[in-house]
């Protein structure tokens, strides 16, 4: 017999080549799955609510996974993290109902990219945002935000590779806000970008950021942001580094 469990977990992804587990690389997944078949004695498969890629952070992943019964799982959370940490923390697990699902069930994700606006990087921001030496006019993106709001067909904005059978997805908000997400508290020059939606394509979030910082500096004309919305995929555009994005909450 088993149970249905889910996980929130949080990791610094510098240092993974993703989430999805990989033959030779070292991913999330594969590490968790490792550690919980361990402690189970039996193989255990964990399903995420999205994958990201290599380079990408972590606040608030969340995952399910059928648990033996015979097995407590109320210090579950404390045992991983002790074989996992410091780069992964399990920060809660707790019973759900049978057919939830850690991806099919959420009804939200929320991303953050992080941006410092300046010439050089700060070796303690460095890992965990984009440093962007030029002018941004941050009214002008926030006001790109604003105009991605609402349903669209993102096809213009996934990168090649992916296998999504709709590219049409809903921005509930895109908020441009100061501050970074994992980086110095003390950094006056950090900035970024929340995206809030009900699902997000292949490097959707980057490219989105990638455009949205080329016209805010003036390097692509404004009307670009509505072409790529009009436009089929794939992206051939530039992608924003994975090290500025950071996954923040899945909603249920």
């Amino acid at each position: 017999m088993e149970q249905n469990l889910k996980a929130i977990i949080r990791y610094d992804g510098a240092t993974f080549a993703g989430w999805q587990i990989q033959a030779e690389d070292r991913t999330v997944q594969g590490e968790v799955e490792r550690a919980l078949s361990q402690i189970a004695s039996v193989p255990i498969r964990i399903l995420g609510a999205g994958r990201t890629d290599s380079g990408v952070h972590a606040l608030a992943q969340v995952f399910s996974f059928r648990w033996p019964l015979s097995r407590p799982y109320d210090r579950l959370a404390n045992a991983l993290s002790g074989m996992l940490g410091p780069d992964i923390l399990v920060t809660g697990v707790t019973p759900v109902p049978p057919n939830f699902h850690a991806r099919y069930s959420a009804i939200s994700k929320r991303y953050a990219y992080t941006l410092q606006l300046a010439r050089r990087p700060d070796p303690f921001a460095a890992r965990y945002a984009w440093c962007i030496p030029w002018r941004v006019d941050l009214d002008l993106l926030t006001s790109l935000g604003h105009a991605l709001t609402g349903t669209h067909d993102f096809a213009g904005f996934q990168c090649a590779g992916a296998s999504a059978k709709t590219t049409v997805r809903t921005l509930y908000s895109v908020e441009v806000l100061r501050g970074g997400v994992m980086a110095p508290l003390d950094a006056q020059d950090l900035w970024r970008i929340e995206f809030n939606g009900d699902g997000f394509l292949y490097k959707m979030v980057r490219n989105l950021t990638a455009v949205m910082v080329d016209i805010a500096r003036g390097k692509l004309p404004q009307a670009y942001l509505q072409e790529r919305l009009n436009a089929p995929g794939p992206f051939r555009g530039h992608t924003a580094p994975a090290h500025g994005l950071t996954l923040i909450e899945v909603e249920y």
